[in-house]
């Protein structure tokens, strides 16, 4: 497969900077492989059967994003920081812009009485040891950090004070993602509420989503891609829930690439979802055999991407070709801000009331 297979063209105009309120009256296409409905996310439920699970990541993002200032005798710098992943010592991975203003061993001061010490570099990146932990440290970067918008959004505006409640799901409670489980920001009170009337369940999976799922595939035979690593676990009560359903004869929905990544990298070969925990860099991509999930809401992904090469793996490469020129037609808003699409192999999309 070839890089190319899984590109198109945008409008740049259909790139949302900003959610739908309330969110969910956001756009839904329900696509099976035989027809595309326009519906809102309100009417997900109509989609569903009761006694469906849902499968949603609960992390929580922090506001990773920091702007600092390197002091060297008479001299300072500006140092931009985007907090990647803590380390088992208490150390921060972090990418800093730019990197060659600092010395190993020199400091970093931020606002809120926060400050890093720069241990050491590698492969372009960072090891920040700060002044604060545990609480102190948490509500320091809650006063100094910003939530770190993807970069497609970062170049038309600056993260600001809504940003810290839109680019984040109504459930999150496990800080440690730098990127929103983006699917799951279409949810409200009062989807949740109209899911619950129509008997569908929900369960939480964690996985803690990285900087890495910005970043380009570089090569063109995307076989020789090297997926990025993310931490995440599945607790026994998300396991037992999940398998109960299954066992039941209703369908497991993960809601977002995020939640289908983890659950796909559990489970086991004849479908049983363990407790888990641990770091997954699964790559999903056409000609994949799905072993747990059985429908998938997700938003409108980057060309080229890999997230495209696994809705592709989904539903079909020429399928999501269809449904994506379909999107493309009727004005969907696209990536972290934008609409949804809720993809149905199995193809039963009729609406239920």
């Amino acid at each position: 497969m070839k890089l190319s297979d899984f590109d198109f063209d945008l409008p740049e105009a259909l790139i949302a900077t900003r959610p739908a309120r309330p969110r969910s009256s956001s756009r839904l296409l329900v696509a099976t492989p035989d027809h595309l409905t326009d519906a809102t996310s309100i009417d997900l439920p109509d989609y569903l059967r009761p006694g469906d699970r849902l499968v949603l990541n609960d992390t929580r993002v922090i506001p990773a994003r920091l702007t600092g200032v390197r002091r060297r005798a008479d001299t300072e710098a500006r140092i931009e920081v985007t907090l990647l992943e803590p380390q088992p010592d208490g150390a921060w991975t972090a990418l800093l812009k730019p990197l060659k203003k600092v010395r190993d061993g020199e400091e970093i001061r931020f606002e809120a009485g926060l400050s890093a010490i720069l241990i050491d570099r590698n492969d372009g990146a960072g090891r920040l040891k700060f002044n604060l932990e545990g609480d102190d440290f948490d509500a320091a970067l809650a006063r100094a950090g910003a939530m770190p918008l993807p970069p497609y959004i970062e170049g038309r505006r600056a993260s600001d004070e809504l940003d810290k409640e839109d680019y984040q799901t109504v459930w999150a409670r496990e800080a440690g993602a730098v990127a929103a489980p983006t699917a799951s920001l279409h949810f409200d009170d009062a989807l949740l509420a109209a899911l619950d009337r129509r008997g569908v369940e929900r369960s939480l999976v964690t996985l803690h989503v990285g900087a890495g799922t910005f970043l380009p595939v570089k090569v063109d035979d995307v076989s020789e891609h090297k997926m990025h690593s993310e931490r995440g676990e599945i607790t026994a009560k998300a396991a037992a829930e999940i398998n109960a359903t299954r066992a039941a004869g209703g369908r497991i929905i993960p809601v977002g690439t995020t939640a289908m990544r983890l659950i796909e990298t559990a489970v086991s070969d004849t479908g049983h979802l363990p407790a888990w925990r641990g770091a997954t860099d699964i790559f999903i991509t056409p000609g994949y055999q799905f072993k747990i999930s059985d429908a998938l809401m997700t938003n409108f992904h980057l060309p080229k991407s890999t997230l495209m090469m696994l809705v592709s793996a989904f539903l079909g490469q020429e399928r999501v070709r269809e449904v994506y020129a379909h999107a493309i037609a009727e004005n969907y808003r696209f990536f972290s801000y934008g609409d949804a699409s809720l993809l149905l192999p199995d193809g039963d999309q009729s609406p239920s009331t």
